[in-house]
């Protein structure tokens, strides 16, 4: 609930048991998406004596609204036979956990897989699977990526008397307030949405701006 509950237990922790513990911040949620389509190659081709690997997709990227990641297939005339689809699937699937720009985990996208071709003797799932992670590292660094931040409702009961000094707080914190409130019982219930990255140390200040 606080930085005195916290204190109490490690203090507890470290007289009863001997055990010291280390303080971290809350690690801020932060996730990766694109905000533009784009459409991308991967091609992979491996030779080495017997049996070898090639898959070839084109891909598109693009923004999705709702939802972490759709994946549609539009291939026609069987440029890649259905039974490697799953595996491009599977491996944009399995890129999704790291980003481009900070290896946040990806959201917010939609992949058409709408060409690509095979070899009648080469195709296997691995080689689908790469030639996917291939069109993706292609793809996702040209498709405008950003980092986006996690907004927390808050909501703060003061007397009215430390209204200023509470909303100028939030400004600082980049806060954005979304309305005023009166109560029945003399104080002001303040709505904001605030990044969770600022407000980490939120109940120690508030407690030291109003006494």
């Amino acid at each position: 609930m606080g930085e005195m509950h916290l204190e109490v237990i490690t203090n507890r922790l470290k007289q009863k048991f001997g055990v010291e513990a280390e303080m971290k911040d809350p690690q801020v949620p932060y996730r990766e998406t694109i905000r533009k389509a784009v459409k991308a190659e991967g091609k992979h081709k491996k030779q080495s004596g017997g049996h070898g690997q090639f898959g070839h997709v084109w891909i598109e990227f693009e923004p999705l609204l709702e939802g972490d990641f759709e994946f549609v297939d539009k291939v026609v005339g069987g440029v890649v036979p259905r039974n490697f689809i799953p595996a491009v699937e599977k491996g944009l699937r399995e890129n999704l956990s790291r980003g481009v720009l900070a290896g946040y985990p990806m959201v917010g996208i939609r992949a058409t897989l709408y060409d690509g071709s095979y070899h009648p003797v080469d195709p296997n799932e691995m080689a689908f699977k790469t030639a996917a992670q291939l069109a993706y590292k292609e793809g996702i660094p040209q498709a405008n990526p950003t980092i986006l931040e996690p907004i927390g409702a808050l909501a703060v009961t003061i007397p009215s008397d430390y209204m200023g000094d509470v909303i100028g707080d939030l400004n600082k914190r980049r806060g954005r307030v979304m309305g005023m409130n009166p109560d029945n019982e003399g104080n002001t219930v303040v709505e904001a949405e605030v990044p969770m990255a600022e407000m980490s140390s939120y109940t120690i200040d508030l407690r030291s701006m109003t006494q």
